[in-house]
């Protein structure tokens, strides 16, 4: 092999080299955390107020882009700046929205025709109810597939995947 191609095969594969030893020598990190409140990032919460100002940025001086309608709906936070969180909807619209607006209560929002919601998280048990596509639901508790869920008065298990306001591997209680 001659210099001129030795040097050439070097440099092609050094930087390839560089980041394999580099991302094989950093740790895993833990979940990212929130600069304002220490809780994990991304994170789920709901619209606590009936209407909310999305801005561009994280303060009252930037443009009002749109407004949440909706109470209770599930929103994803993604930054934290001082007293303004930003989201995304289940669309992946999103901005800065004022903390007051937002609720540590989860909810979730049917994405499917019609969501089956079973005594226990079993598809062989009975049938509580159906929600429709577009209903919002409190989420009360998730283990590793299903979470429980409530609205309208009406209470039982959903698969997951069927709806948007939890992460997949999500449990809590």
């Amino acid at each position: 092999m001659s210099w001129l191609s030795f040097r050439a095969l070097a440099c092609k594969s050094l930087p390839v080299a560089l980041i394999a030893g580099m991302l094989s020598s950093v740790p895993v990190m833990a979940a990212e955390r929130g600069s304002v409140t220490n809780l994990p990032l991304p994170r789920y919460v709901s619209m606590k107020a009936s209407e909310g100002n999305v801005r561009r940025g994280p303060s009252l001086s930037h443009r009002i882009d749109w407004v949440y309608k909706r109470r209770n709906m599930p929103l994803l936070i993604t930054a934290e700046h001082e007293h303004w969180r930003r989201v995304q909807d289940r669309d992946g619209a999103g901005g800065w929205v004022h903390y007051s607006l937002l609720s540590g209560v989860r909810t979730a929002i049917v994405e499917v025709e019609l969501l089956n919601l079973y005594a226990r998280p079993d598809p062989s048990t009975q049938v509580n109810a159906q929600l429709t596509m577009g209903v919002v639901a409190e989420v009360r508790e998730c283990q590793t597939d299903w979470c429980e869920l409530s609205a309208g008065g009406y209470r039982g298990w959903a698969q997951k995947g069927a709806y948007w306001g939890v992460q997949p591997q999500e449990v809590f209680e």
